[in-house]
């Protein structure tokens, strides 16, 4: 009845453009998410388990972002915003206790992005992330020789962002990784392992370029691997 109830007011209320569609929303779909004060969704967006999506006060889910919500869910904090075409994914068909995505304050997730939360996303304050950043906490088991990897099964670990990480177009961060309050991740970059506190990390494997607040000893590198942002 509830997956009825759900269907239909996306359905009925979804497509809606304009600031008047986003005000019918953001009261009609109070019957299928939890909200805590105002927030904006745009025409457009899919939902599914809506009843284990939390937008707090100030979100913004742009148009075309998909929200997939099995338990225990996506969260996103307040006035943080995610972006058009994002894929927001929890699918935890296989039980696992720590899944879900939990976005903090004040952050943005870029254009086309893709999470993961199997094993479970945490992602902090102030976090920027870039166009088509892929941020997976969830891996395939691969190594028995006589059994295809999908009867093997997954490993989840999960992935933490600290607050005040920027990641730069197109990064990929993998299960188990923690990126530390301040680290800068720069474009392509696949980050493997841990990244320390207040670092800069390019490459595939990402390693460490200089740790920020050091004078720069390989400038024309990092012109190499850090976009421009010249729209901040």
């Amino acid at each position: 009845m509830r997956y009825l109830v759900e269907q239909i007011l996306l359905e009925t209320f979804g497509w809606m453009p304009t600031l008047a569609g986003i005000g019918i929303r953001s009261l009609a779909y109070r019957l299928i998410l939890t909200m805590h004060g105002l927030a904006a969704i745009e025409k457009g967006v899919r939902i599914r388990f809506a009843k284990n999506i939390t937008l707090d006060q100030g979100a913004y889910i742009d148009q075309g972002v998909y929200l997939h919500a099995c338990p225990n869910g996506i969260r996103v904090g307040k006035n943080s915003l995610v972006m058009h075409g994002s894929v927001l994914h929890v699918y935890n068909f296989r039980g696992i206790p720590h899944s879900g995505i939990w976005i903090g304050e004040n952050s943005l997730i870029g254009e086309y992005n893709v999470i993961r939360g199997q094993g479970g996303v945490r992602i902090g304050d102030r976090v920027y992330t870039s166009p088509m950043v892929q941020i997976v906490a969830v891996n395939h088991i691969f190594d028995d020789l006589a059994r295809p990897f999908v009867q093997q099964g997954i490993t989840a670990q999960g992935i933490t962002i600290e607050d005040d990480v920027w990641i730069g177009s197109g990064a990929i961060v993998t299960d188990g990784v923690t990126v530390g309050k301040g680290a800068v991740v720069a474009a392509g970059s696949v980050v493997t392992r841990n990244v320390e506190p207040y670092t800069i990390v390019a490459g595939a494997p990402a390693r460490l370029i200089r740790k920020i607040g050091d004078s720069p000893q390989r400038a024309g590198q990092l012109k190499i691997y850090f976009e421009e942002e010249a729209h901040g």
